[in-house]
């Protein structure tokens, strides 16, 4: 396996290049392997707060999806599954405990469902269905998105993204941490920049049934997140065989910012079943 850092040198990653760029990632902490797929809205940094806990007994990676934080934006066609399969191949890790966020969610169901052999176990915290029939609320925040990018005001896209996803629907800014919006600002300025190269190149989420899902599966969600989200999580508990959902009534979008300490607690006995 590769060098691991320590936690706190997330800013000097390591590198998996191959023909496409290459990914950045970062092993740390010793046990059962781990992994943790970041949401489409930030990077592999959204852990910070819960992978001491996590490394204390697991071998804890986190990656960089491509066109996402440290990892170069795709040059070619690609499918995030196929990513994930070559950095476990080259690290030599078989089965591991994959927890998605996000994005990140329905790319660790993709793989679940693409590679059964290499899952122990799944949490999902808000991933997205794909086909959903998005509320207004959803629709409107996609066109203002839409709008400040396409005016080339990377600001305004980046702030509309911060209320939808990290203050949320059901709250004021003032109920935010502070220093949570700056934290994220720089990643999603990221994920917004190579946006159209991203969705250009990749080949899309797999198909397959979630009943296929036959790993204890874990699904979380946050009570102040997008009501969209919130009924997705429960399709996704009530689909999934023998699925526990929980919910983290102080979070919004982004659980593992809002609410750390209590995903830790909720992610440490799941993990260690």
């Amino acid at each position: 396996m590769a060098a691991t850092p320590s936690p706190c040198e997330h800013l000097r990653m390591l590198t998996l290049a191959d023909d496409l760029g290459h990914l950045s990632y970062d092993v740390t902490g010793d046990g059962p392997p781990v992994v943790l797929v970041h949401a489409g809205v930030a990077d592999h940094r959204m852990w910070d707060a819960v992978v001491p806990a996590l490394a204390a007994r697991h071998t804890v990676v986190r990656y960089d999806l491509r066109g996402f934080g440290a990892s170069g934006p795709p040059g070619g066609a690609f499918r995030e599954t196929d990513d994930l399969r070559g950095l476990l191949d080259h690290l030599g890790l078989g089965r591991v405990r994959l927890v998605g966020a996000s994005w990140g969610g329905r790319v660790a169901v993709d793989f679940t469902l693409t590679h059964p052999d290499r899952v122990h176990s799944l949490a999902l915290f808000a991933p997205p269905w794909p086909g959903y029939d998005w509320s207004a609320e959803m629709v409107a925040y996609d066109e203002a998105e839409t709008a400040a990018l396409a005016a080339g005001d990377l600001d305004t896209a980046v702030q509309v993204n911060l209320d939808m996803w990290l203050r949320g629907p059901a709250r004021e800014w003032s109920d935010v941490a502070a220093g949570l919006a700056d934290e994220l600002r720089g990643p999603l300025r990221t994920s917004l920049v190579n946006q159209d190269l991203v969705g250009e190149h990749s080949e899309g989420p797999a198909s397959g049934d979630i009943g296929a899902v036959s790993v204890p599966t874990l699904v979380g969600i946050g009570r102040l997140d997008v009501a969209d989200f919130q009924d997705i999580a429960r399709r996704y508990a009530t689909g999934i065989p023998g699925a526990t959902l929980v919910e983290f009534a102080t979070a919004a979008h982004l659980i593992a910012l809002d609410a750390p300490a209590e995903l830790t607690a909720v992610l440490g006995p799941f993990l260690a079943r």
